[in-house]
């Protein structure tokens, strides 16, 4: 965004001061979008104004209140020697007009609490903790309790609440959001510009932003192919970020968000082929699944049914000898094969029709000591998951033994135990910012893995080698709680198997079927169960137009 701003300027097309003055008015749009009950009387605002560009657009939210008639208090945190130059500007306006006053909870609790809170103290480039009046307000405000409560549902923040680092979603200098005296700055919406951060998406970020609205401000001509259309089409659920500042030269790095809707749309439209006249089932790819034994099948049959649903043409589940029967009365359009011993692995990879096999569900981590070296021998498609993951956590061996073909599907406690210091970074305390995020942490880890890493979660990030990466977040309008459901990681596994079935990239599987996961949970609504997602995609694939 900083790169953006700056090719604007540089242009001499606008200047500082007037991207800030559209950035004050954009604010004050979206105030009166949210709470078209504002609009008709002029209130009582507090705006809290910080040392910086964000305290700069809080006098101009300030300033343009007050001329719609509101009572203003701006309490400022820094003095007005210390501010930029356009910054400064808009605090000597701010003053023709109102007064300052120092920032402090005794200062704001000296009057009866406003109709609205303006958070404009820290927004994007947050570097250090919190400290000082400002922390004590933040904690005062972020508290629990009705009072707390009705001045959180009445602030709006300016591009982030402030604390939050937007380039992890964590907190600088709190392990989580409780080790404040109270608890972190919560505002009911967040009004940020040109394009959504992936601080937004990431960690703390969806949870303290509340409703988050993207405003233009007149910068497109200067990012066209940088940053995707959030507004419309099936990309706008994905944001695609890279590890390079934004560099107008053309350089490689930015492609991938230049193709970002491309890429997804031709994915998702794989699902339809073939469809020509004729079409064989094995031209849509032979999934298979490792399962494990007698009552402990239900994992591995939630991730074939879910890779059959996907569109995989054929779905094979292999398990030991014992558990057929019963995987037989669960299951109809999923074949079986028996499956007693590693050697048993290796005679039925010897198919070629197989394109893609995931392993792990439900499996036991035994079992799967046993099979990796088959499969990880085999050099194909594979979904690397649940006890499988921990088996190979286990065996630094096999570890160096995977390949780029390979989908590892971590949560949180599966991670920790395969990249076990990455995992200590990215839990540590961050001092400074930008701080370490979990786009830092998988990034890092399908570096040493060779492979995708598809780390789990509402703000799950994928990455693969070479640093490329996606967050694919359940968050605001995709929110979807209910999908913390037993048994819904063994449906993603399935997705993503189904889709390297159909002879798709493994970035690109995982991409997609993070994506179909949410929007199945989504589709079904609370009460969803696992066995509900694989069931949903049809009318998932309709409402996409497949």
């Amino acid at each position: 965004m900083r790169g953006i701003e700056r090719a604007a300027i540089d242009s001499g097309d606008i200047s500082e001061v007037e991207l800030m003055e559209r950035a004050g008015q954009a604010v004050v749009d979206a105030i009166m979008s949210e709470w078209p009950g504002l609009a008709q009387g002029p209130g009582r605002a507090v705006v809290l104004c910080g040392p910086g560009g964000n305290g700069g657009d809080g006098f101009v939210v300030a300033r343009l209140l007050k001329e719609a008639g509101w009572q203003v208090r701006v309490l400022f945190a820094g003095v007005a020697g210390g501010l930029p130059a356009h910054a400064a500007e808009m605090h000597r306006r701010w003053t023709e007009i109102g007064t300052v006053e120092a920032l402090s909870e005794d200062n704001f609790r000296s009057e009866a609490p406003p109709d609205l809170i303006v958070d404009a103290i820290f927004g994007i480039g947050l570097a250090r903790p919190l400290e000082g009046d400002v922390a004590r307000l933040i904690a005062y405000l972020g508290g629990s309790g009705e009072e707390a409560e009705y001045l959180q549902d009445r602030t709006v923040a300016i591009d982030a609440p402030s604390g939050l680092c937007l380039d992890s979603g964590r907190l600088i200098g709190q392990k989580s959001e409780r080790s404040w005296e109270g608890r972190p700055m919560r505002a009911a919406l967040t009004v940020t510009f040109e394009g959504a951060k992936v601080g937004h998406f990431l960690g703390l970020g969806p949870e303290l932003c509340g409703r988050l609205a993207v405003m233009d401000i007149g910068l497109a001509r200067w990012h066209p192919a940088v940053i995707p259309d959030q507004s419309s089409g099936r990309m706008s659920n994905i944001q695609r970020v890279v590890s390079k500042p934004l560099d107008r030269s053309g350089d490689e790095e930015t492609a991938p968000l230049a193709r970002a809707r491309v890429r997804m749309e031709s994915e998702l439209d794989q699902l339809q082929k073939p469809q020509h006249g004729g079409a064989h089932k094995f031209d849509s790819g032979h999934a298979l699944v490792l399962g494990g034994g007698s009552n402990k099948g239900g994992a591995a049959r939630l991730a074939a049914r879910a890779a059959l649903r996907v569109g995989a043409g054929l779905v094979t589940l292999a398990c030991p000898p014992e558990a057929t029967a019963e995987n037989a009365a669960r299951l109809d359009a999923i074949m079986l094969s028996p499956l007693a011993n590693a050697a048993d692995l290796k005679a039925l990879l010897q198919d070629r029709r197989i394109t893609a096999l995931c392993l792990g569900p439900g499996l036991g981590v035994a079992r799967a000591h046993e099979m990796l070296p088959e499969v990880l021998s085999w050099k194909k498609r594979t979904v690397i998951d649940a006890d499988a993951l921990t088996a190979l956590a286990e065996a630094p061996d096999l570890f160096k033994r995977l390949h780029w073909d390979c989908v590892l599907t971590p949560h949180g406690g599966e991670f920790a135990k395969l990249f076990p210091d990455i995992a200590e970074k990215l839990s540590a305390v961050p001092m400074t910012g930008p701080a370490y995020s979990k786009i830092d942490a998988t990034r890092e880890a399908s570096a040493r893995a060779n492979c995708v890493v598809l780390f789990k979660g509402a703000d799950t990030v994928i990455s693969r080698r070479g640093g490329v990466c996606t967050v694919s977040a359940a968050a605001y309008g995709r929110a979807a709680p209910w999908l913390a459901t037993a048994g819904a990681g063994d449906v993603l596994a399935g997705f993503v198997l189904g889709l390297l079935a159909r002879r798709r990239m493994p970035m690109e599987a995982a991409e997609v079927a993070s994506w179909l996961h949410v929007e199945a949970a989504r589709s079904f609504g609370p009460g969803l169960i696992a066995e509900d997602l694989a069931e949903e995609l049809p009318k998932v694939f309709r409402a996409i137009g497949l």
